[in-house]
């Protein structure tokens, strides 16, 4: 199917309007999503019946809201999709998806994000409404200005971390927000490097990256990655018992070695997608496994 003679609408076979639809809510990256559970995870409550349910629950909501997003976000940036390499393919862009069926998707997600967090805790509803307006204002405009840009979409992987404390009302210390602070902007600083690393400034499919250069963006998230070693590090030691093995502290060497391995796609421009590197590298899938094991071992002997 082929909407308002989109160009390039054949890059792509139709499968159907309902599996376009599926694909625009990309669902591959959900597991950005999983960053609900770090709150409970850090806190040793994920095994308690009522925080495991608040928690899915805040999970569902922020599946279904930043599905919404990236609906309203793929129809606006449909004409500028279609001049970049990859995201000319998708359903919108690529007219396999209709622009109304898509915004009104959009719609029902996002009130179906509200009613879930809701039922999880009136404030998640209040923190997923925040996410909704952010992300609807930096689709509109933010996501042209060098610096909020990249502040915004930190911010929203900041949100994702601090609903699961909210949803199962967990105190959320300093340390935890500031790992996932500077974290998340390590993260992002690293995709618009690999985004300007691979498709350069001038590729005309996002003006902010005309105003960065790479050396600004390698100190970006080069100051960023320092930040979240020293912070959590920091966090680690705090939760050391006064005797036994210091699991948290142990927990420093593998959490380094992830960051580092992620570093290192950062640094040769291919973590433009971060969902993807997650996905595929089976050594940093190990070395997160290491780390969680241990972090687990630390909380369940705490």
């Amino acid at each position: 199917m082929v909407s308002d003679g989109t160009v390039g609408a054949s890059a792509t076979p139709d499968r159907g309007v309902a599996a376009a639809l599926v694909r625009a809510m990309r669902p591959r990256q959900w597991v950005k999503n999983l960053l609900v559970v770090a709150a409970p995870l850090a806190a040793g409550e994920l095994g308690d019946r009522e925080v495991l349910a608040a928690t899915l629950l805040a999970l569902v909501s922020f599946c279904a809201a930043s599905s919404a997003v990236y609906l309203v976000n793929d129809t606006l940036d449909r004409d500028v999709d279609r001049l970049h390499p990859t995201k000319r393919l998708r359903p919108i862009a690529s007219g396999a998806l209709p622009v109304p069926v898509a915004l009104a998707s959009a719609g029902v997600l996002a009130a179906g994000a509200l009613l879930v967090g809701w039922l999880a805790d009136p404030e998640l509803a209040v923190l997923v409404a925040a996410y909704l307006v952010l992300q609807l204002l930096y689709t509109l405009w933010l996501k042209h200005e060098p610096v909020l840009d990249i502040s915004i979409v930190a911010a929203g992987f900041l949100m994702r971390a601090v609903a699961g404390g909210i949803a199962a009302d967990l105190y959320l210390s300093q340390w935890f927000l500031l790992v996932s602070g500077f974290g998340s902007l390590f993260m992002v600083a690293g995709k618009r490097y690999s985004e300007l690393h691979t498709l350069g400034s001038e590729a005309g499919t996002r003006r902010s990256l005309v105003r960065y250069t790479d050396t600004y963006l390698r100190f970006v998230w080069s100051t960023a990655a320092g930040a979240t070693v020293i912070s959590y590090s920091l966090w680690a030691f705090e939760q050391a018992p006064d005797s036994g093995v210091p699991w948290h502290t142990i927990s420093i060497a593998p959490f380094l070695m992830g960051l580092l391995r992620y570093a290192v796609d950062v640094d040769a421009g291919t973590a433009a997608e971060p969902e993807d590197i997650v996905l595929r590298d089976r050594v940093l899938q190990l070395i997160g496994l290491a780390w969680l094991v241990t972090v687990c071992i630390g909380v369940l002997t705490a």
